[in-house]
């Protein structure tokens, strides 16, 4: 005996329950183009979706960072695992804009006006959890009191990489006092006792928790890397050489960005292995 598949429910008091949980309406209606050309609608919902991909790995960066804090080195990697399917999405997402020509780009780009990407408060929290601090960062948001005190709030933490050397310090590894107790509010830069932690690290057993948290965080570095060259790229293809958004350097900037590494050590201490 067959059964009739069972049809959808079709009715319903108010909104959808899809609505209610996703909120589609709002989604789809924060798209306010300020030109008549039919490609600013695409460059205004990439950077939309741009931004929500920052925030899920914002969210997924702060678990790991907290995990690591409470030795919870399970429940970090799944979030820093997470976290490179969604840098994977968030970097693909350079694709309908990465074969802009000038002309294109030049048709709508006055009414970005001033905005530049660089501007992104998630973002700028994403590049804190990276090590990428400066106070000098803060400046933009001294209008918006909410959004600049979370990320002053951000500017202080330990980022996730300083999250990564405690753990490994209280695992009875030498990481020096310096770079434990460093200046949380500058870009870490590096220090070659810690490159000695990772060089013995990844000389050592491979299954070790060390090295599988070492591979995670090299991984996220590497998707990192990635994004800021696919921006660099899209973005000379754009507009050459041009000064960039909201008065930039443009290409210039993007360059010297894509040329560093986060997590540094990670890095260096693979030609010593």
């Amino acid at each position: 005996m067959t059964h009739a598949p069972m049809a959808p429910t079709l009715e319903f008091e108010g909104t959808t329950p899809y609505e209610d949980y996703v909120r589609a309406e709002v989604l789809t209606n924060l798209q306010k183009p300020l030109s008549d050309d039919p490609g600013e609608m695409v460059f205004l919902v990439t950077t939309q979706v741009m931004e929500l991909w920052f925030t899920v790995v914002v969210h997924e960066w702060e678990t790991a960072a907290r995990a690591l804090r409470e030795d919870a080195l399970p429940v970090a990697l799944a979030a820093l695992k997470r976290s490179t399917y969604e840098l994977a999405a968030l970097n693909s997402s350079w694709e309908p804009l990465g074969h802009l020509t000038p002309a294109q780009f030049n048709s709508y780009r006055a009414a970005l006006g001033e905005a530049s990407g660089f501007q992104s408060a998630t973002y700028r929290r994403l590049e804190f959890l990276l090590g990428e601090k400066s106070p000098a960062m803060l400046v933009p948001y001294r209008g918006a009191p909410r959004v600049h005190a979370e990320l002053e709030k951000a500017l202080h933490a330990p980022g996730l990489y300083d999250e990564a050397l405690a753990w490994l310090a209280r695992r009875g590894h030498a990481i020096p006092a310096a770079v434990l107790d460093r200046d949380l509010t500058t870009r870490y830069a590096g220090d070659p006792a810690v490159e000695d932690v990772w060089h013995r690290v990844y000389a050592g057993d491979e299954n070790a928790e060390e090295c599988r948290l070492g591979e995670a965080l090299t991984e996220v570095a590497e998707l990192v890397w990635r994004w800021r060259n696919d921006h660099l790229v899209a973005t000379r293809r754009a507009m050459g050489a041009k000064v960039g958004s909201g008065g930039s350097a443009g290409v210039a900037w993007l360059e010297k960005r894509a040329g560093k590494h986060v997590f540094p050590e990670l890095w260096t201490a693979r030609s010593r292995v």
